[in-house]
């Protein structure tokens, strides 16, 4: 697990893959499966491994959370960047603060909370984070009204930032106000788009962000990385048309549900037993289970014969 401070570099040479947690039957982690799942996205080139919402670890019981880290870091190849993420309450993330600060994780992702919250206080609790983990931290944008631009361009300035996933979902990628003050106010060598492959495109071609972060990946990795390189290439056309390849599985992610559909593809694929979600979630029906095993299954063929090639 590479455990030096992360570079653009580092950003840039991989899509940032967003994996779901494998679970046995008793919810204890499974080992074998996790190690499945790691194994077909480094096969596939990705080298960055981001656990936070679809490994639903908004709910992970904080007993867990050391094991969790150690297995993970045993998990992964000796040059795969493993990313784990803390909170989304202020007491959760300060306790696993005193977790991490004793491990080699270069740095953690805070879970953005959607309530309670004002941009000030997020700013605050991001730094004692900071402070008490002894690492900079992953900054979460996911909605409007969370953390404004001004809070954290002062984390940034402070050095408290390791790099920021953007996610707030908008009509036209495109056109995004939030976003263009971002860049405006620190650049775009920290920030990676985080909605997947299919706001991918215009926020790297528009907003010249430095990579993308992705679920999907876990079903194509190789089709993921191909589309990341087109992009940086400036290959627009050729990286829409990889895109296209992803669509049908993100819709049904966008329509039921983004971690329910993805824990589900990665079994019905055949990639790995992902096993029960963690309460408060619960699995997609058997009729959605059909259907998107049917998409996984399409998109992972995709995957090998651009393999094979």
């Amino acid at each position: 697990m590479q455990t030096t401070p992360i570079t653009r570099d580092d950003l840039a040479r991989s899509v940032v893959s967003v994996p779901p947690l494998a679970r046995n039957d008793d919810l204890s982690l499974n080992a074998e499966e996790n190690q499945k799942l790691i194994g077909h996205l480094e096969s596939g080139g990705v080298s960055t491994l981001l656990y936070g919402g679809n490994a639903l670890l908004y709910h992970i019981a904080p007993s867990q959370y050391a094991d969790l880290l150690g297995q993970l870091e045993a998990w992964a190849a000796e040059d795969t960047l493993v990313i784990p993420s803390v909170g989304s309450s202020y007491g959760m993330m300060m306790d696993q603060a005193k977790v991490l600060c004793n491990t080699a994780y270069p740095t953690a992702m805070v879970l953005p909370q959607p309530n309670v919250v004002t941009s000030e206080g997020v700013e605050r609790a991001i730094g004692d984070f900071v402070q008490a983990a002894g690492k900079p931290a992953v900054v979460y944008i996911k909605q409007l009204g969370y953390i404004e631009v001004e809070n954290v361009k002062r984390l940034v300035e402070s050095g408290a930032v390791s790099w920021i996933k953007y996610a707030i979902v908008k009509d036209d990628p495109a056109v995004d106000e939030y976003l263009t003050r971002l860049v405006d106010a620190v650049g775009t060598e920290l920030i990676v788009s985080g909605i997947g492959e299919q706001p991918a495109l215009p926020h790297m071609q528009t907003f010249d962000v430095t990579a993308y972060t992705s679920g999907c990946v876990c079903v194509a990795p190789a089709l993921s990385m191909h589309m990341l390189r087109l992009i940086q290439a400036g290959e627009y056309e050729a990286a829409d048309q990889v895109r296209e390849i992803f669509k049908t599985l993100e819709d049904l992610r966008n329509g039921i549900n983004p971690v329910r559909v993805l824990h589900s593809a990665v079994a019905g694929a055949g990639i790995a037993e992902t096993g029960p979600l963690l309460p408060m979630m619960s699995p997609v029906s058997a009729s959605e289970a059909g259907e998107i095993a049917d998409a996984a299954n399409e998109l992972l063929a995709a995957e090998m014969t651009f393999r094979s090639q």
